[in-house]
């Protein structure tokens, strides 16, 4: 599910849309049962987490503050509740291996997984966001942002002779197209 798709549905949930609750646990569930499943629970044990994240799931459900990271929340809780299985279950499991349950997966953690993805996500939008705006400045800015992010960079001297700029202008051209940038960014809400 899309984290957008995940926010509207949370806020529709919250305010008593049962379609929307039941498109959450349907689109979600399988991540809740992969984080239960990968901390190889016992088939009781399992099944009372799952329905214990659920329920602390919609108890939490209107106090969430980043509804589209829902999926992060349903993940963290789920891990967070096996954990306690297994705290509980130590105490009375007879082992001369007191590590037994200590064993980390070379996979990785599933909501860390979703936690990198959404992340990365993230990012990309900003990037995207980034470009939109910059492909909206004017010719003269564009021109010289590019020529100046260039790798290796360019001596001043010669961004003047590319650009026909003197090369006591460049610095204070720059400085203004990226305020200008900045503004449009944080005019859209993407700083």
């Amino acid at each position: 599910m899309e984290r957008r798709e995940v926010g509207a549905l949370v806020r529709s949930a919250v305010d008593g849309d049962a379609a929307a609750w039941k498109s959450i646990v349907e689109g979600l569930g399988p991540l809740v049962w992969s984080v239960v499943r990968s901390h190889r629970l016992s088939d009781a044990d399992a099944h009372e987490v799952y329905q214990t994240v659920w329920f602390r799931f919609a108890q939490h459900l209107g106090r969430l503050r980043e509804p589209d990271k829902a999926g992060s929340w349903l993940a963290s809780t789920a891990r967070h509740e096996c954990l306690k299985v297994h705290r509980d279950a130590r105490r009375l499991m007879l082992t001369d291996d007191p590590q037994l349950l200590d064993r980390v997966s070379e996979d990785g953690a599933p909501e860390q997984s979703l936690l990198e993805a959404e992340e990365a996500a993230a990012q990309s939008e900003r990037v995207r966001r980034l470009w939109q705006e910059f492909e909206e400045l004017g010719e003269r800015c564009r021109q010289l942002l590019r020529v100046l992010i260039a790798s290796p960079p360019p001596s001043y001297q010669e961004v003047s002779a590319a650009l026909d700029i003197a090369v006591g202008s460049i610095g204070p051209l720059r400085q203004r197209c990226l305020r200008r940038l900045r503004a449009r960014l944080e005019e859209r809400g993407a700083m």
